[in-house]
């Protein structure tokens, strides 16, 4: 059961379980395979599409309407669908995305819940740190194994215009606290906006070099609520390693990408031979690596998408809350992926942006 988008407001009637069927030209396999012969072993799982910050590459100011809590997956749900994909479906990372997922009350609960799994994936969180100081031990204990957190900018100024927001303490205060809490190699993600803060990349590696955390630069995605993306307003991946390679000396990494998003580059002083870390680039528009994409993802409504880009998904909530088995929702699961097109299209001249935004889709 395939569901058009925007961003529903009413789940669509439950229909009976037994009709479902695999698509007729899949082959027999429990992995979240394609027709191009990718298999997802990654899953995002957005847990809520309320955010506390409002980035102008993401949300408008007056911020989105959010779903009732009714229309969104509770912690049993969650449990139940990470462990139909880990214990059938192959997946063997799983990363709580939103929205702003501490936000969730119970987000403690539910990383604690697939942490104890038999079939225990990794478990990690995208967070925008506010609030976190305050639970970062709780994740720790509760089994969290990773974090990656969004930060734009190190100055106040800059930070509120672009999140419009003045909460730049709290995100550092948030990073420090999960240093205190044993979370080692956080992941910092960083957007680079034309004319705001895109002269900063250096200092942001720098500042995360010495703090010892693993920084990531990600293009911007025509995945904007506004529908301001624009490519020439777009900072891109060569940009950035041209702005890097003026204060450090880059060198592609020898680890295997593996089906990362991010191309890591290792990083030394210019003109020094120690090196100092590595810095990840995530060119999902002019360098995109669909071709060896290993994601899946639910949003916080419980709906598959076979893609961040994709126009439709399909709902595992209704069939869930209308009875169906585990085996019934792996192969609604299945025949979602099995229509993962070939890549996202953004650079196709036909190309639409989708309705829902990376608010509603999760990271």
């Amino acid at each position: 059961m395939t569901i058009a988008l925007g961003i529903p407001r009413h789940r669509p009637s439950a229909v009976d379980p037994s009709s479902y069927r695999l698509p007729a030209d899949r082959p027999g396999s429990d992995a979240l395979i394609d027709r191009f012969g990718r298999a997802a072993t990654d899953l995002r799982i957005s847990l809520t599409d309320k955010c506390n910050l409002r980035c102008t590459y993401c949300m408008p100011a007056e911020g989105l309407p959010s779903q009732p809590v009714d229309a969104l997956m509770t912690a049993d749900e969650i449990r139940r669908l990470v462990g139909i994909a880990v214990s059938t479906l192959g997946v063997r990372q799983v990363r709580f995305t939103g929205g702003e997922p501490l936000l969730r009350a119970d987000l403690v609960d539910i990383v604690a819940a697939c942490a104890s799994l038999p079939d225990r994936p990794e478990v990690s969180l995208t967070t925008n740190a506010i609030g976190l100081a305050s639970r970062a031990g709780k994740l720790a204990a509760a089994g969290l194994d990773r974090l990656n957190v969004s930060l734009d900018s190190l100055h106040p100024d800059v930070f509120a215009l672009l999140t419009r927001r003045p909460f730049l303490q709290r995100v550092l205060d948030g990073i420090e606290a999960a240093g205190h809490a044993g979370f080692a190699g956080i992941k910092i993600n960083a957007v680079l906006v034309r004319g705001v803060n895109d002269t900063q990349a250096a200092e942001l590696l720098d500042w995360s070099l010495r703090s010892g955390h693993q920084l990531r630069f990600i293009e911007q995605m025509p995945l904007d609520a506004d529908r301001s993306w624009s490519r020439e307003g777009m900072v891109t991946a060569a940009e950035t390693r041209e702005s890097l390679s003026a204060h450090f000396d880059l060198a592609p990494d020898t680890v295997p990408r593996a089906g990362a998003p991010a191309e890591l580059w290792q990083v030394r002083r210019r003109g020094h031979h120690r090196l100092l870390g590595v810095v990840g680039i995530i060119a999902s528009v002019t360098e995109p690596f669909c071709g060896d994409c290993r994601r899946t993802r639910l949003t916080a409504e419980g709906g598959v998408r076979n893609c961040l880009f994709a126009h439709d998904e399909t709902d595992l909530l209704t069939p869930l809350r209308a009875g169906a088995d585990d085996d019934t929702l792996a192969r609604l699961w299945q025949g979602e992926m099995w229509r993962k097109a070939a890549g996202h299209g953004v650079n196709s001249p036909g190309f639409v942006q989708p309705e829902r935004t990376m608010s509603a889709i999760g990271g």
